[in-house]
C-alpha cells in the first residue's frame, strides 16, 4: 500500500486511466490501447519509428510491472501494491526504471524538430492530446525548472514523479 493517501489516490487514478476497457483489471491490452490512443490523438502512425517507440515503451512498462506482480492482469489493489513496491518506494530510481522509457518515447514523439527537448508549442500539443485542462503555458513554466524555454526528459520525469507523490496536480500522463 502507498505510504500516503495522495499517493494512493494517484495510483487509483492511474489504474482507472489505464483500465481502457473498464473491466476492473488492467493487462497488456490496456497498455497497448493507451499507446495507440496517444498516437491517434497526436496524429502519429503506429508503424512509424516514433509510434513504435511509444508502443514498445508502454508494453515494456506493463511487462515489467506484471512480471514483478507475477500476474497477467491486475486489479486496482494489486496494481497499487506493485506500483508502490517498484516505483513509489524506490524514489527517483524506481520512477526512472519503470517510467523513463515511456517519458523518453513521449518526448521523442512530441519533439518534431529533433532537438531532444520539448518546446512550449510541442508541450501544449501534448496537454491537448491527453486532455489536461488548464493554462498550458503556466504548466510548461512550472515544469521548465531551469527556465530555458524547453522541457527535457529529466524535467518531465521530475514532474511525473512529483504528481504521483502528491506534490503537484498536473497529470502529465493523462487522467
Amino acid at each position: 500500500m502507498a505510504n500516503g493517501v495522495k499517493e494512493r489516490e494517484r495510483l487509483n487514478e492511474r489504474f482507472a486511466h489505464w483500465d481502457n476497457n473498464g473491466d476492473g483489471t488492467i493487462d497488456r491490452s490496456d497498455f497497448e490501447a493507451e499507446a495507440r490512443e496517444i498516437m491517434r490523438k497526436l496524429g502519429e502512425d503506429d508503424t512509424s519509428p516514433r509510434g513504435r517507440a511509444v508502443f514498445d515503451a508502454y508494453t515494456q512498462m506493463w511487462d515489467y510491472l506484471s512480471s514483478k506482480a507475477g500476474k497477467s492482469s491486475l486489479n486496482a489493489d494489486e496494481f497499487a501494491e506493485v506500483a508502490e513496491a517498484e516505483i513509489i518506494s524506490q524514489g527517483d530510481e524506481g520512477f526512472s526504471r519503470v517510467l523513463r522509457p515511456t517519458v523518453r518515447a513521449i518526448v521523442d514523439l512530441l519533439d518534431k524538430d529533433g532537438d531532444g527537448r520539448v518546446s512550449p508549442d510541442e508541450f501544449s500539443r501534448w496537454l491537448d492530446g491527453i486532455g489536461v485542462a488548464g493554462d498550458p503555458q503556466a504548466v510548461f513554466r512550472s515544469i521548465d525548472t531551469n527556465g530555458n524555454g524547453y522541457v527535457t526528459v529529466d524535467e518531465l520525469m521530475a514532474a511525473v514523479r512529483d504528481y504521483h507523490l502528491g506534490r503537484t496536480d498536473v497529470p502529465l500522463l493523462g487522467r
